[in-house]
């Protein structure tokens, strides 16, 4: 929405500065983009007096001029055919900016003469298009500023322009009026009193108009006009003119300038028939398949049945709210016209607009809401407006159809604003703020004008008073306690093992990703959905068109986006929900990472390799650790099909109580999401990592060994096919309370063994408890690990 300074102050009487002004409008809700000040860039122009002006010694149409300035007598070169001795000029002096021809001035030597600034033409000051000589002024001393000379003979040239951004719900403010209502509710002015034309009519109108009884329910509620001939059309008055130009607006004719006036004025578009070229009365109906008509824009627009248009006697003439057709529009020739004003519905409007790839700003206003109870005072004073700009004589109006009612009121409850708003306003204050917005107040009910669809319940009331308070005023003040001493913790505890999760996964070396919960069928499928149950019923896009099974899809995505970008070496996580279902409750918590590339950049030391799976296993045990997983649990294996079938582990506490899965992901998938493997990543799950039973905050007391551990290794021999898990589990179970722990230290294939068969060797640590081992003890235990061993995974000792 684009106006000028001077347009504004027409509605609003207000000494602020422009500067205060813009800062009201923002801190109203009506945000400026931006601000055009021509005074800006003309700052530094004075004005001039030539002295002399000689011919040129080295050029025909050069003259040699002595010119008077604030700085004295000077001398410029210049080539205008009207410069001559005694005119008053505009002076650009060395160092100024010159924005026509985009360039600053020097001094500089012409044809030998030197030469001291310039006198400017209005073109090269962007002040118009003339260019066949420089500026005159019929007034003005020399070394005033030039733009105070504008500003007082020529506002309109140096008038700033303001450009707001408003918001779908704040129709009102698309017109100038409705933003000086609002910066004077702030008390940044008064707002001036507007004239109510009363225009009788002396003789009835000849076209009547009429609304098919399908459209008067949600197409067009009131249409209303009149015929006013013996108008004369032409250019508009230089005001009205400029006012246009100003805001981006081509001035036509009169007839035309006045419905844009009214359009920006007091948002209420018009439209204007020529009604020589009307056969008969004016409909109002449901456009039938195929119907055609060219636009003001000379584009040629064929309709879809339902679309509201109106028609005469014998043709479509108009798209009801949005344009007119060219047909009937008006030309200088143009001696009779029929003026409407209707009121349509705003969902009509959209649907036609987007349907015909029509914006206008009729539309724009029109299926954002416009006011309907001034629709017969508009037809009145735009028909005062062109009277008074082209003659002629007015018709009585016809009206078809009847306004909407949108009368409401809401209660005012000053003393829930104060406490919504967190600022103590008045009562007093309150009910001021509303009426000068234009709400009527009864008692404590507030009725809402008839130009604010937007308020629609007693929160909005309570938005009005702050926003003209001002929200910048609000102090932030500390929350009450609802009790004394210690508050009670807010995180829920899986609430706290999430976020331990993101730090640990963080000072792990991964970064943490945000992906989207909808992702394309293929890649759900990949990791068991992509079923109906799960599929999104209004896609944004057919890569969103089911919710995430998993957390993977997401973060091997992103991998292969940083691939194609040069990035190699990648660890990445999320911790987000996945999706079993289409219900709320069939959803749980995540904690996935991808490790790709290598561990780190290649050195001279050789320390830089691919990464493997046990560089997953060690980041998933380390953040198991931290979310308080027992230390001890099963690795298995039957992982899901997405996991390399040799290469991965299930985290169990038992069979059937899965924590999490860590190994590498199945080339299948990798190639299926353009992902450059090998890739090994872990899933999580949070919620299946028992509580802690001790919910104190205080730790357990620390128990410390004093007496010495004793190692001792064992190698065993065994068939090639037997997991070192195996082994080790059944080492560990030879005697609980006394084995602290098992590791495997080596593993031999071929030479003697034979072939199918593998040597695995562990160290097992024996820590006592009540009294150092004897070596009896020690051989009594090793030989209960070797049979324990023996019997899990029929192999032997090795000799």
């Amino acid at each position: 929405m684009k106006f000028t300074l001077s347009w504004l102050k027409d509605h609003l009487e207000t000494e602020a500065s422009l500067d205060d002004i813009l800062y009201a409008l923002t801190d109203l809700g009506l945000e400026v983009e931006g601000v055009e000040n021509p005074a800006g860039k003309l700052s530094e122009f004075t004005i001039g007096k030539v002295l002399k002006a000689e011919k040129h010694p080295d050029a025909d149409k050069l003259k040699v001029c002595q010119v008077l300035t604030d700085e004295g007598e000077t001398q410029i070169i210049c080539g205008a055919p009207n410069a001559r001795e005694g005119i008053t000029v505009v002076i650009a002096k060395p160092g100024v900016y010159v924005p026509g021809i985009d360039t600053t001035i020097g001094v500089g030597k012409i044809r030998g003469i030197e030469s001291f600034g310039m006198m400017c033409s209005e073109r090269e000051m962007e002040l118009s298009d003339e260019h066949d000589g420089i500026i005159e002024l019929p007034s003005g001393e020399v070394g005033d500023k030039f733009t105070d000379w504008l500003a007082a003979n020529q506002p309109s040239k140096v008038d700033p322009v303001i450009e707001i951004a408003i918001t779908p719900n704040r129709p009102d403010a698309l017109g100038v009026r409705g933003i000086a209502r609002d910066l004077a509710a702030r008390g940044v002015g008064s707002l001036r009193p507007v004239a109510q034309a009363q225009i009788e009519g002396s003789f009835p109108s000849p076209i009547t108009v009429t609304i098919d009884e399908d459209t008067r329910e949600n197409g067009c509620f009131v249409f209303a006009g009149r015929l006013i001939k013996g108008v004369t059309n032409g250019p508009s008055p230089e005001w009205l003119q400029d006012r246009l130009r100003a805001i981006g607006l081509r001035p036509i004719s009169k007839l035309v300038d006045v419905t844009n006036f009214f359009t920006f004025d007091r948002n209420r578009p018009l439209h204007v028939f020529d009604a020589a070229k009307v056969n008969g009365n004016l409909r109002v109906h449901r456009a039938e398949e195929g119907q055609t008509l060219v636009g003001l824009d000379e584009k040629d627009y064929t309709f879809s049945a339902g679309q509201v248009v109106i028609s005469d006697d014998t043709a479509v003439e108009s798209i009801g709210g949005i344009m007119g057709g060219l047909e009937t529009g008006c030309t200088e020739e143009t001696t009779d016209v029929f003026l409407e004003a209707a009121v349509w519905d705003h969902i009509q409007i959209a649907y036609t607009g987007r349907a015909l790839k029509i914006n206008s700003d009729a539309r724009y206003r029109n299926e954002r809401g416009i006011d309907p109870a001034y629709n017969r005072q508009a037809l009145d004073d735009a028909t005062a407006m062109i009277l008074e700009l082209c003659g002629g004589e007015a018709s009585e109006a016809v009206v078809a159809g009847d306004a909407p009612d949108v009368s409401r009121s809401y209660k005012l409850d000053a003393a829930r604003v104060v406490s919504l708003v967190g600022m103590e306003i008045s009562e007093s204050e309150q009910r001021q703020t509303l009426t000068a917005l234009g709400f009527k107040l009864d008692g404590n009910m507030a009725g809402v004008p008839s130009w604010r669809p937007d308020v629609q319940g007693e929160a909005d009331l309570v938005e009005e008073v702050a926003r003209v308070a001002s929200l910048t005023k609000l102090e932030g003040k500390p929350l009450a306690r609802t009790q004394p001493g210690v508050p009670k913790v807010i995180l829920s505890p899986m609430q706290k093992r999430e976020t331990t999760a993101r730090r640990t996964a963080a000072a792990l070396g991964y970064n943490e990703c945000v992906t989207y919960s909808f992702i394309d069928q293929q890649a759900a499928a990949l990791f068991g959905g992509g079923d109906d149950a799960t599929m999104v019923a209004n896609p944004i896009s057919s890569e969103m068109s089911h919710m995430r099974p998993n957390l993977l899809p997401g973060l091997l995505r992103a991998a292969a986006r940083n691939q194609a970008r040069g990035f190699a070496d990648m660890a990445l996580f999320e911790l987000g929900a996945a999706f079993h279902g289409g219900e709320p409750t069939e959803q749980h918590q995540q904690l996935a990472g991808i490790l790709v590339g290598r561990t780190g950049p290649k050195d001279v030391h050789g320390t830089s390799r691919p990464v493997d799976l046990f560089d997953a296993k060690a980041d998933a045990e380390a953040l198991m650790a931290a979310m308080g997983a027992p230390a001890k649990v099963q690795i298995l294996r039957g992982g899901e099909g997405w996991w390399h079938p040799g290469r991965h582990g299930r985290m169990c506490l038992g069979p059937k109580k899965v924590m999490g899965v860590f190994g590498e992901v199945h080339p299948k998938v990798l190639q299926a999401l353009d992902v450059k493997g090998p890739v090994v990543a872990f899933t999580l799950y949070p919620e299946e990592i028992p509580m802690p039973r001790n919910t104190k905050a205080a730790r357990s007391a620390l128990h410390l060994r004093d007496l010495q551990a004793v190692e001792r290794d064992f190698a065993f021999v065994v068939d090639a096919g037997v997991e070192a898990l195996t082994l080790t589990n059944a080492a560990a179970g030879a005697d609980k309370a006394l084995i602290e722990d098992v590791r495997v230290f080596d593993e031999f294939i071929g030479g003697s063994l034979g072939e199918g068969k593998k040597s695995i060797a562990v160290t097992v640590r024996l820590q006592p408890t009540d009294k150092t081992l004897t070596d009896d003890e020690i051989e009594a235990v090793s030989a209960k690990i070797v049979q324990k061993v023996v019997k899990a995974t029929g192999g032997e000792l090795r000799g």
